[in-house]
């Protein structure tokens, strides 16, 4: 279990850790560049820094994690990525149906591929309520992740616009039960516009979709705040982990 600064989520689960870049939201990886300080540490658990990893001895953590909380899976890693084998991604997916006390929200930037599993997996009805699925849109040139998602048998889906790093247009809002936007942080950060953000928020509030604006981003990510035109929004899919 790792302890988070992350707003929307109480903790992470990384059965696998490392990744590599697939689009230009991940120029500025954060897990990458904390990976990274550690490679070549003996022992520690990020010595080879980066490069992807499987973690089979992380696999069940969440079944002894008594109290519910909200579970971010993989956050150093993309569960979906090529090099992860399909038994392994069964594994995880079999101990997050077993932990239904608990609320999984698993994140990917390579939306065909999970919309893919999770219609081979869940065929005669959709994945488990307590298993959120969302995917990363970081402008309008990613918006076809979206239509992976809608496409993909699940009974919760998430967009998580974070880094938001261009304008993303005119969105497809049908099926969405929560939308994330947040600015980008770290060295080199790539400033959010307000109108960006602004425009997104509107899309939600027409749609009636939950909003939740996570930061401002800058050198670090709490550098701006969290406010946008002058309130916090924290809105959630009301749903629960044993709806």
């Amino acid at each position: 279990m790792g302890k988070t600064a992350i707003e929307w989520t109480d903790t992470t689960w990384n059965p696998v850790t490392g990744c590599t870049k697939i689009s230009a939201g991940c120029d500025r990886c954060y897990a990458e560049r904390f990976a990274e300080r550690w490679r070549g540490t003996p022992n520690h658990p990020y010595e080879n820094g980066f490069d992807l990893t499987l973690r089979p001895e992380r696999v069940e953590q969440p079944l002894s994690w008594r109290q519910p909380r909200m579970i971010f899976v993989n956050s150093m890693s993309d569960l979906f990525h090529k090099k992860v084998p399909h038994e392994f991604i069964d594994r995880v997916f079999d101990t997050m149906e077993a932990a239904d006390w608990h609320i999984f929200q698993l994140l990917t930037k390579r939306s065909s591929l999970m919309r893919n599993y999770v219609n081979k997996r869940y065929i005669k009805k959709p994945a488990p309520k307590h298993i959120w699925l969302g995917v990363s849109v970081e402008d309008g040139s990613k918006k076809s992740r979206i239509k992976h998602l809608q496409d993909a048998n699940a009974s919760v889906r998430f967009l998580s616009v974070e880094p938001l790093i261009g304008p993303v247009g005119k969105m497809s809002l049908k099926g969405i039960h929560w939308v994330i936007v947040g600015g980008e942080s770290g060295p080199g950060y790539r400033p959010m516009e307000v109108g960006w953000a602004k425009e997104v928020r509107d899309q939600c509030k027409k749609a009636k979709v939950p909003f939740f604006f996570k930061q401002w981003g800058g050198i670090r990510p709490k550098s701006g705040g969290r406010e946008l035109e002058g309130k916090v929004w924290d809105g959630f899919p009301k749903v629960s982990a044993t709806a």
